[in-house]
């Protein structure tokens, strides 16, 4: 299996010197034989003055951060890496492959969660060619690429998780963002592993419900919010009537039976859990007056 293989380009100053010499000697010495009349050198000279040109076209610019793939008639000769000036033979392809970081935002995709609910969801990939040439031969067209197999990912993902976690530990896309990111990352690094692009960063960008239930889903979320309020609520004052007995008991303030602390244990749930004051009630009998 074919890899890439780095090449080395011949350094391009010293062929411009070198070319421009010839050119000015196969010139001059064309003028000549023309004088002279002598055709089997004009015919040589000529020859050469075309080959000249022919070889200004093997100068070639690599920029930093940028490499150029070279085919000989179909043949995969090499990749240039190194920054400058270069010359190679002026009969082959040269394919310019930027090396920089790249990043792209998906679209908003509308899938269904694990639990079925529409989502609407996107992500930023960020991501560079590191293989030239397996982003060059084994795909068609390595940016299109990314772009298609990062927007699968990032559905095939969605739909393996839901929205919001309803259990403790349970990673949900709304609350494990930093989870999430990573697996996506890696799905989608498998997936581009073959185009020769390493995936640097993913992160969601986009999170919300559909507009057909965003309103429903709203109401549940307040309604679990107001769930989950009441119940510490409840927690802490039954926590403080235990307490409230427990000291009453100890410090033998006063002796209540099974019905006094059933009452009082009513009483101080209502004040306590209460959304509004509660108005005091004096007692001017007995405790069973």
């Amino acid at each position: 299996m074919l890899r890439e293989k780095e090449m080395q380009g011949f350094p391009g100053w010293i062929l411009v010197f070198v070319l421009l010499a010839v050119g000015l000697y196969s010139g001059w010495s064309f003028v000549q034989a023309a004088t002279k009349g002598d055709v089997w050198m004009l015919t040589f000279w000529l020859v050469v003055f075309l080959l000249d040109l022919l070889c200004w076209f093997g100068l070639t610019v690599v920029n930093p951060n940028e490499a150029r793939v070279v085919t000989l008639f179909g043949v995969y000769k090499g990749s240039i890496k190194r920054p400058g000036f270069w010359w190679v033979n002026p009969v082959s392809t040269r394919r310019r492959i930027s090396l920089r970081v790249r990043n792209f935002e998906t679209g908003r995709l509308k899938v269904n969660d694990r639990e079925g609910n529409p989502i609407e969801i996107a992500a930023v990939v960020v991501w560079q060619v590191v293989e030239t040439f397996e982003a060059v031969f084994n795909v068609d067209d390595y940016e299109n690429f990314v772009h298609v197999q990062a927007e699968a990912a990032l559905r095939g993902m969605a739909t393996s998780y839901p929205y919001d976690a309803h259990e403790e530990g349970q990673i949900s896309l709304r609350l494990s963002a930093a989870e999430i990111a990573d697996r996506l990352c890696s799905e989608i690094q498998e997936r581009l592993e073959k185009a020769g692009v390493h995936v640097l960063e993913t992160r969601i960008s986009h999170l919300a419900y559909a507009p057909e239930i965003a309103s429903t889903m709203l109401r549940r979320q307040q309604a679990s919010a107001v769930i989950a309020a009441r119940q510490k609520i409840v927690e802490g004052a039954v926590s403080m009537v235990e307490m409230a007995l427990e000291q009453l008991s100890a410090r033998r303030v006063v002796e209540l039976d099974e019905e006094r602390k059933a009452a009082m244990v009513s009483n101080l749930l209502v004040v306590l859990c209460s959304e509004q004051t509660v108005s005091p009630v004096v007692n001017a009998g007995t405790l069973y007056q």
